[in-house]
């Protein structure tokens, strides 16, 4: 496994130019975010604007990601252990065997979110919006959720 670090200043000219494309993808300036294996551990997203970018097998383990936007974002095999994800939209998004144990999802939207294969054990999912969301063979310990 080949993790890529990421420098601050590299992920938010990436931020930035992501943020153009998703909200006019005509912009010459605009790209989509490809954060595919790329080490965020412990980073700071709070509210980042991630929306329909690939972070397939990245390391987000401890990041900080409150209120961040992940709709329709691809996040299959990321490892999210103990991120901080209350409040965050991931509607939409694709976690197929994403490791989230630990993760803290209290009101998070996960509405048609993809979650086959997802280890969720020890994730908080109070409050979090399930509805329509793909849960075929997930990895849960116990799991109390109240839907939304």
């Amino acid at each position: 496994i080949i993790r890529l670090q990421m420098d601050s200043n590299d992920l938010k000219e990436i931020l930035r130019k992501h943020k153009i494309w998703s909200e006019d993808n005509t912009d010459s300036e605009g790209i989509r975010a490809y954060l595919s294996g790329a080490d965020l551990s412990g980073a700071y997203l709070r509210r980042a604007d991630l929306r329909r970018a690939d972070l397939s097998g990245a390391y987000l383990s401890g990041a900080y990601l409150r209120g961040a936007y992940l709709s329709g974002a691809y996040l299959e095999g990321a490892y999210l252990r103990g991120a901080d994800l209350r409040g965050a939209d991931l509607s939409g998004a694709y976690l197929e065997g994403a490791y989230l144990e630990g993760a803290d999802l209290r009101g998070a939207d996960l509405s048609g979110a993809y979650l086959r294969r997802a280890d969720l054990i020890g994730a908080d999912l109070s409050g979090a919006d399930l509805r329509r969301a793909y849960l075929s063979t997930l990895a849960v310990q116990t799991l109390a959720v109240q839907l939304v």
